[in-house]
């Protein structure tokens, strides 16, 4: 298969609007959610990653995160790839939603082990080749920070052996394992999942990002994307270095709401989270309020 899923594609945060009859009184708005998905091809950006932990796929009802990975593709088409986030607690679960991702067009799926219950080798292997046999190509999620599953080197060499596994998106913060994960899965491309490590893993051989902060300033990463695989390490330094204190917001529990915040921040719509997400705390507001005054400055 030669679907790497690789390039810049964005994690999507999703809009809500306010509706006393939705959970949480907030509804997906799929109308902005469309024009977001169709702003962020537009600036550059490969495709859009729907429903993963930044669009809050684990608030949403089943009904609407379909609707939600329905929306992206039907918005972005022809001119980019969407790569749908199956999230799932069992194997059965994240087959299931393959399943509809590709009844839907989607082009590949994001995959975390499973999310409620730390797997051991054996059953992280059998979740994701029952993902994979819904023919689309996948994309394995490490994030043991969050899944306390850690898609080791040596784990995912064995992964990359099942048919239609494709790549890692790679959150460890170890910069080391792109290297190693080249060594031990050659055919296996590392995406680039934390962005305040982005230059590094690319620099290091990773071939895409999937990315947060993107979400607000698109054209700027594609070019940071750019000028890192050309290798011209001073330009995409000077680029990176003032936007690395907004992009570790990426690394936090608050990103979601850190990026929705960037995103009202230079004009476009964020908005709220819903549960168990609340607002900021007023010191975090000042600090990200700093660190994006810096990047935009740095943008100008």
């Amino acid at each position: 298969m030669s679907e790497k899923l690789d390039g810049v594609i964005v994690a999507t945060a999703l809009p809500y609007a306010e509706d006393a009859s939705a959970p949480a009184g907030l509804r997906p708005d799929l109308d902005k959610y469309a024009e977001h998905c169709r702003w962020l091809v537009d600036n550059g950006c490969r495709g859009v990653g729907p429903n993963g932990s930044l669009g809050e796929y684990s608030s949403l009802t089943d009904d609407e995160r379909r609707a939600v990975a329905k929306t992206a593709i039907e918005a972005v088409g022809d001119d980019g790839i969407v790569v749908v986030g199956v999230h799932g607690v069992g194997s059965h679960q994240a087959r299931a939603w393959a399943e509809k991702a590709a009844e839907d067009g989607a082009d590949g799926v994001l995959c975390l082990p499973p999310t409620m219950y730390r797997a051991n080798r054996g059953e992280v292997i059998n979740h994701f080749t029952e993902v994979a046999k819904a023919g689309l190509p996948v994309m394995v999620y490490n994030n043991p920070l969050d899944t306390k599953v850690d898609l080791t080197p040596d784990l995912l060499a064995e992964i990359a052996g099942i048919e239609n596994i494709v790549a890692v998106k790679e959150f460890s913060g170890d910069v080391r394992r792109v290297l190693e994960i080249g060594e031990l899965a050659p055919d296996l491309a590392v995406i680039a999942g934390a962005d305040d490590l982005t230059l590094e893993a690319l620099l290091m051989g990773a071939t895409g990002w999937f990315a947060g902060f993107p979400n607000v300033f698109p054209k700027e990463s594609v070019r940071l994307y750019d000028l890192a695989l050309e290798g011209k390490l001073e330009e995409a330094r000077a680029l990176y270095e003032p936007l690395v204190a907004a992009f570790r917001w990426d690394s936090r529990p608050e990103f979601v709401q850190a990026i929705k915040y960037g995103m009202d921040y230079v004009g476009r719509y964020g908005g709220p989270c819903r549960p168990p997400r609340g607002p900021l705390v007023p010191e975090h507001v000042a600090q990200l309020e700093q660190d994006m005054k810096k990047a935009v400055e740095s943008l100008r």
